[in-house]
C-alpha cells in the first residue's frame, strides 16, 4: 500500500486546529513518536464512491489523488509526491529549516497544517475558489505553509499547472467553517488593484496588438512553463462589487480557466455531492456577498462558491472571476465524461 494511503488512515484518528472552523485544539503528541522517515501503520484508505480498490493505476501527470486513488483531469497536475511539487503533509517549513510557521493565523501555530475531516470524505459537497494575491503558486505555498500555517488542496498557477498539495480525503485550512465539507483551490493572481500599491504599473499594454501582460519580475522563474507570458483573458480590467464595495482587477489567464474547468469536472465526478453551480440571486446572477451556508450543498444545487461567500473578510476570487465561463466549461466537460 502506498505511504500516502497509510498516512491518510493514520491521520483519521487525529484532529488539528481548525483555524476558525470549530475551535478544536490539537491532540497531544503521541507517546512514542515515529522517526521522521518511518511510515505509520498500514491501514485502508477512506473509500470514495466510483473508485476501484487498490492498487491505483500509475500516475499519468494529468490526474489528481482522492483517498489514495487517481482521478483523471486532463490538464497538467503536479502532486506533492512529484518532483517540483509542494508537500502539504510536511510538518516542517518547506523553504526553510524551521518547524512552525513564522506568522501563523489564529490557531495555526502547529507543525501539522492539515487534519482529518470530521465528515466522510465522500460527503464533500463544496469547492471554494480563492485568489492567492501571491502572483505564483510557488509563492502562494510559501505564504500558506511557511508563513501562515495554512493549507489548500490545489494551487492553480498562471500557466494552468495544477499543484495538488494534499490528498482530498484530508481537511485543509483554507475557508474556516466550511473546511470539513470542501475542497480549496488557490488561483495564482495579484488580486484587486486597490489592495496593493503600484500593482497597476505591473500591467503593460502592447500598442500594436492591444494585449495586456503582467510582469512577474523576479517571480517569473517560479512558473513551470518557461518564458510563459501572463496575459489576462480580457484586456480591460473588470470592476464590480464584493460586499457592496467596488474592486477593480484584471482577469485570470486563459490557461487557468481551461485547467479550472477540467479540474471542477473531475471533482464533480469524484465527489457525487458536488454540484457545478454557484449561489445566485433573484436576478440569476452569481451573488457577490456572504451567503447562508444552508444554501450550499447538493440539496440546494450549489457546489462551487467563492471565499467571499463564506466571510465578509474576504474578496476572492474577486469581480474579474468569470463564473459563467468556468461553470459552463466544467459542465460541458462533465457531460463529455459521461
Amino acid at each position: 500500500m502506498p505511504r500516502l494511503a497509510r498516512l491518510l488512515a493514520c491521520s483519521a484518528a487525529l484532529t488539528a486546529a481548525a483555524c476558525g472552523s470549530s475551535g478544536r485544539t490539537p491532540p497531544p503528541a503521541p507517546a512514542s513518536p515515529r522517526a521522521p522517515d518511518e511510515p505509520p501503520p498500514a491501514a485502508a484508505a477512506p473509500a470514495v464512491p466510483g473508485h476501484v480498490d487498490e492498487p491505483p493505476p500509475a500516475r499519468t501527470g494529468t490526474s489528481i489523488v482522492v483517498a489514495g486513488r487517481r482521478v483523471e483531469v486532463g490538464s497538467p497536475v503536479v502532486t506533492w509526491e512529484d518532483p517540483g511539487g509542494y508537500d502539504g503533509l510536511r510538518e516542517t517549513c518547506f523553504f526553510s529549516d524551521a518547524t512552525l510557521p513564522s506568522s501563523p493565523a489564529a490557531g495555526c501555530d502547529t507543525p501539522r497544517r492539515y487534519a482529518a475531516r470530521d465528515v466522510d470524505p465522500s460527503k464533500v459537497d463544496l469547492v471554494v475558489m480563492h485568489y492567492d494575491v501571491a502572483w505564483t503558486s510557488r509563492n502562494c505555498f510559501r505564504v500558506l505553509h511557511d508563513v501562515r500555517g495554512l493549507s489548500c488542496h490545489f494551487l492553480l498557477d498562471v500557466d494552468g499547472t495544477i499543484y495538488q498539495t494534499l490528498d482530498l480525503a484530508l481537511r485543509a485550512r483554507h475557508a474556516g467553517g466550511v473546511n470539513d465539507r470542501s475542497v480549496g483551490i488557490e488561483i495564482a493572481h495579484p488580486g484587486p488593484l486597490e489592495l496593493t500599491a503600484g500593482l497597476a504599473d505591473r500591467y503593460a499594454r502592447d500598442e500594436a496588438s492591444g494585449a495586456v501582460r503582467f510582469d512577474l519580475g523576479a517571480r517569473s522563474g517560479d512558473v513551470r512553463t518557461g518564458d510563459f507570458v501572463v496575459r489576462p483573458a480580457r484586456a480591460e480590467p473588470v470592476a464590480g462589487p464584493i460586499h457592496g464595495r467596488t474592486y477593480t482587477m484584471y482577469d485570470f489567464t486563459d490557461a487557468q480557466y481551461e485547467a479550472l474547468g477540467r479540474l471542477l469536472a473531475a471533482l464533480a465526478r469524484a465527489f457525487p455531492e458536488v454540484r457545478l453551480e454557484a449561489p445566485r440571486g433573484p436576478d440569476g446572477a452569481v451573488t457577490t456577498t456572504v451567503a447562508d451556508p444552508a444554501t450550499f450543498g447538493a440539496a440546494a444545487g450549489v457546489g462551487v462558491i467563492g471565499h467571499y461567500h463564506v466571510t465578509r473578510a474576504k474578496q476572492d476570487p474577486g469581480p474579474a472571476f468569470d463564473w459563467e465561463r468556468v461553470l459552463a466549461a466544467a459542465r460541458a466537460r462533465r457531460e463529455a465524461d459521461d
